[in-house]
């Protein structure tokens, strides 16, 4: 039987919901390893790599499934543990580090759309916030963390003179940036790796049901981890569409796949976009390590292919030996 290792963020001691949703996806791959006839161990990863190291080295396991989310809470480390397999040599799955390390950095992921000739909303950080910007809605967000944490309604703003003084706060923070903030609908494409070319997964919109006047159509911290709120009630997701959204959607396939292709992804990603009353789509960030639990947005689309977690699990495995992720 082969052996594979299940690699995943080291837990603190007070997790958030966000934080322990890996748990469930190590249980879920590792029931998934089994079936593909595997076995496999889990190991945590923090910034004592050296135990992570020693330990690998020692079993030798035929290919880790890379789980890895934050570095001791922190997503600028995400890189980390796949530079550690590479190397020790070891074929893992996801992305290798450096693709890893631009598309979690959502300011640089931005600048490489712009290379690729991809659509994407205008951006300012650091040194190119202006008290001259134009006035306008906009989004304050993170640079590294992902799960929408930071995001709150108060995140998006009208910038005018009395809210110049954000502009200073976001400048002088360099963990974020300010972005122009599409109102309009908003949409997930997933693609999977495989043994040859990449899958494009059913697309899915986020459809903001009995939102009041004024509130920001965003998936905020809420709409994706407290089950009790109004967010995660009333933010929906859907697969039905109908033959008006055609070419829209035949769009989104089209610059996911770019950007897969352009950023030198693997395994599975998951790109996500607003598009405007123009129907013009605009691609906001690349998630090149999205949620495996079962009731995640990306298993979801994979099940409306006829792939179970199993066929999902098999498809990232081949991936990876078929890039042999080694650089």
């Amino acid at each position: 039987m082969k052996k594979a290792v299940i690699l995943i963020n080291k837990i603190s001691a007070k997790p958030l919901p966000d934080e322990q949703d890996v748990l469930e996806q190590a249980e879920a791959v590792e029931k998934a390893m089994q079936l593909c006839g595997y076995s496999s161990q889990r190991a945590y990863f923090d910034l004592n790599m050296k135990i992570t190291w020693e330990f690998l080295t020692k079993l030798k396991p035929d290919v880790v499934f890379n789980l890895v989310e934050t570095v001791s809470g922190r997503g600028e480390l995400i890189h980390l543990a796949p530079t550690l397999l590479e190397c020790l040599e070891i074929p893992f799955t996801g992305s290798a580090s450096l693709p890893l390390y631009i598309s979690s950095h959502k300011v640089l992921a931005k600048s490489r759309f712009i290379e690729l000739g991809l659509p994407t909303p205008c951006w300012y950080y650091g040194e190119s916030i202006t008290d001259k910007m134009q006035e306008g809605n906009y989004i304050i967000k993170p640079v590294w963390e992902d799960g929408s944490s930071g995001i709150t309604d108060n995140s998006v703003f009208y910038l005018d003179e009395s809210s110049i003084d954000r502009l200073q706060v976001v400048r002088k923070n360099r963990k974020l940036f300010l972005e122009e903030y599409i109102q309009g609908r908003e949409f997930n494409i997933a693609v999977i790796g495989g043994k040859n070319e990449p899958l494009v997964l059913p697309p899915a919109e986020i459809r903001f049901t009995d939102y009041p006047p004024g509130k920001p159509h965003i998936l905020n911290y809420a709409s994706k981890w407290d089950e009790g709120s109004f967010e995660y009630r009333n933010s929906v997701r859907h697969f039905d569409f109908t033959g008006e959204d055609a070419s829209l959607i035949e769009k989104l396939k089209k610059i996911s796949l770019s950007c897969w292709k352009g950023f030198d992804l693997g395994g599975y990603a998951r790109f996500d976009f607003r598009v405007n009353q123009n129907n013009e789509p605009f691609l906001l960030e690349v998630n090149a390590n999205p949620c495996l639990s079962p009731d995640a947005g990306f298993i979801a689309a994979a099940g409306k292919t006829g792939l179970d977690y199993k066929a999902v699990v098999e498809r990232i495995l081949a991936d990876a030996f078929a890039r042999n992720v080694i650089i």
